[in-house]
């Protein structure tokens, strides 16, 4: 997703500073994971300084938490407002799934979810993990309506959807028949193609912004 930029000598507020660290954080984690990601690399990726985003967040935990629990929010309001309207169980299933796929257009939401999502050792993140996910299932089940076996397979093909994006599978689709045959029976053809589209336009981060160190 593209970033606002200021106008020339113009400072942004501080919100929506806060949002363009965050945008880019979920960028470096979703490509690098927690391990790999650096402090230094989302400053670098977000045009400001390391001090800066030390300052603000306090830490590389800190920023892996806030910006793990964003993709969550977003991911909750794009099912929301998919879910608005719909008249039956079987278009309900259809929007929710139209909605997974619309995600994979803001970079790093769904692979720093993913991210997350394994790291149910830590202290800190299986915790944040084990709360994030249960939270998608209550929206899912409590206030959009699905059913807990609507959900639970709703679930997973989000995680299924979550590895292909890992894997970057769309990269192949074209040169091997059975991964196109396969990623069709995870979207529909146009999905498929869609996907494929928005991964390819993904540019890697460039070396500076991939950091060497943990911090």
């Amino acid at each position: 997703m593209a970033e606002k930029k200021p106008a020339p000598g113009q400072r942004l507020p501080a919100a929506e500073r806060r949002e363009q660290m965050l945008n880019a954080a979920s960028i470096v984690f979703g490509e690098r994971g927690y391990t790999g990601a650096t402090t230094d690399a989302v400053a670098k990726a977000a045009g400001v300084s390391q001090a800066y985003i030390v300052r603000t967040f306090g830490s590389k935990e800190n920023l892996f938490a806030e910006t793990a629990s964003r993709a969550v929010d977003k991911t909750i309001e794009i099912f929301r407002t998919a879910a608005q309207g719909v008249e039956s169980p079987q278009e309900l299933i259809r929007e929710m799934g139209h909605a997974y796929v619309k995600l994979v257009a803001d970079r790093g939401i769904l692979l720093t979810m993913m991210h997350v999502f394994t790291m149910g050792h830590h202290e800190r993140f299986g915790r944040l993990a084990r709360d994030e996910f249960m939270r998608i299932y209550r929206v899912l089940h409590h206030e959009i309506g699905m059913s807990p076996k609507e959900a639970e397979k709703f679930l997973a093909k989000g995680m299924l959807i979550n590895t292909v994006l890992g894997m970057r599978l769309t990269d192949v689709m074209e040169a091997a028949p059975d991964v196109q045959e396969l990623l069709e029976c995870i979207f529909t053809q146009e999905e498929a193609q869609t996907v494929a589209d928005l991964i390819s336009g993904y540019e890697p981060l460039p070396p500076a912004a991939r950091g060497r160190t943990s911090s």
